[in-house]
């Protein structure tokens, strides 16, 4: 059966991956009635000792996300040696895939979801790279999924398309995020048909429509549309068509269905993934 999970990314998002941070989540989501996380193992911890840890919350580790820039920053031999490191780390929690994604071009955080400052030449070696990263993951045992985000290299339709065509399915599979995808003005249901047989992960997420239109947040940066409050919306409050995200997603999908709400529309972190879940459990889990 698949699993419903969160992504506690507002708890640390702003006060960072501390023990205490995922401790107050942990908490949260067991007494909210998630049973799985997002594997964000600390530096300092094994992950047997990670494992035990998010246990005593009732909580299994679920999909991760490995991300990098992929642009004239990076030095790939580095960022393959982190990727086998990250592999070897998710394995040994019994997972078998994680997310792959691109994140944090300055100009692209400037004017979000535009494909500002377009190169062709970076979106090559942004393949290139991606790819090499991809082989290192897959040959460490885990199956790397591009996870679309707003902000990084990968950001538009095209750019979307290009990297999942030129590496083709024995590379990188699919692992989109329904919100990131609608505000970089992809609809999700028709992209995700698209790529079905390549689909082994998901993030459902809900925009608003307040900032999805580009010249609503004219000279706003991707954190400044984000703190609004307006942007991001619990599932089944916003404007995504989450019925037919879900009826897009193949019946032979065996990965977990992530919750994932960066910026709660509503008064705490708690009662945001309440209201998650409660959708989630309607919407995913068979009627008696």
């Amino acid at each position: 059966m698949n699993r419903i999970a969160a992504n506690p990314i507002p708890y640390w998002s702003r006060a960072g991956k501390t023990r205490e941070v995922f401790e107050e989540a942990f908490r949260d989501l067991r007494d909210v009635g998630f049973t799985a996380v997002k594997a964000d193992v600390p530096d300092d911890m094994s992950p047997a000792a990670y494992a035990e840890w998010i246990a005593g919350y009732g909580l299994a580790p679920s999909i991760g996300l490995f991300s990098s820039p992929f642009d004239e920053t990076v030095e790939l031999a580095r960022e393959v040696e982190r990727a086998r490191r990250f592999a070897a780390t998710q394995v040994a929690l019994g997972l078998d895939r994680t997310m792959i994604s691109s994140m944090a071009l300055p100009a692209r955080m400037a004017e979000p979801a535009v494909g500002a400052g377009f190169d062709a030449d970076r979106l090559a070696r942004a393949i290139d790279g991606c790819g090499t990263v991809c082989r290192a993951l897959r040959a460490e045992g885990l199956r790397p999924l591009h996870h679309s985000h707003v902000g990084g290299v990968f950001e538009t339709e095209s750019e979307i398309v290009r990297l999942l065509d030129d590496l083709g399915p024995g590379v990188i599979g699919f692992g989109p995020d329904t919100g990131h995808l609608r505000w970089a003005g992809i609809d999700p249901a028709p992209f995700i048909r698209r790529y079905a047989d390549r689909i082994g992960g998901i993030h459902l997420k809900d925009c608003f429509a307040d900032f999805l239109p580009p010249a609503s947040r004219t000279g706003m940066s991707y954190h400044e549309v984000q703190g609004t409050g307006r942007l991001w919306a619990e599932p089944g409050l916003g404007v995504v068509d989450l019925d037919a995200v879900l009826a897009a997603v193949p019946a032979g999908y065996d990965g977990d269905f992530m919750i994932e709400v960066d910026e709660p529309s509503v008064g705490s972190k708690r009662e945001s993934h309440r209201i998650s879940l409660e959708w989630a459990r309607a919407a995913l889990e068979p009627t008696p």
